[in-house]
């Protein structure tokens, strides 16, 4: 099977946020790089919710030391993140959200 192109999983990661958490009308008005965590759109929850979403969708396994800002806080970050998992590149450091 050939790996889900970005604009795909961009698409998903979108639609799963506006159909889970209150982010308005419109899943293109916010931005690649707006933290979703900084602006309030998703907290602490939010975050293992949206993980456990790309879990299940993309059969990938989050490990603990990839909870990081700079892996799951803008939607940029998450799709790059699923993206590199999907293709076995993903690793993370850093500090927790």
């Amino acid at each position: 099977m050939p790996p889900i192109a970005q604009p795909e999983i961009e698409e998903e990661i979108r639609r799963f946020l506006f159909e889970s958490f209150p982010l308005g009308d419109d899943p293109a008005g916010l931005a690649n790089g707006d933290s979703l965590v900084e602006a309030g759109l998703i907290d602490s929850t939010g975050v293992l919710e949206l993980v456990g979403h790309l879990e299940s969708t993309y059969g990938i396994a989050v490990a603990d030391d990839e909870l990081i800002p700079e892996n799951l806080d803008t939607i940029g970050y998450i799709v790059g993140f699923v993206h590199r998992k999907l293709t076995g590149a993903a690793a993370g450091n850093g500090s927790a959200l």
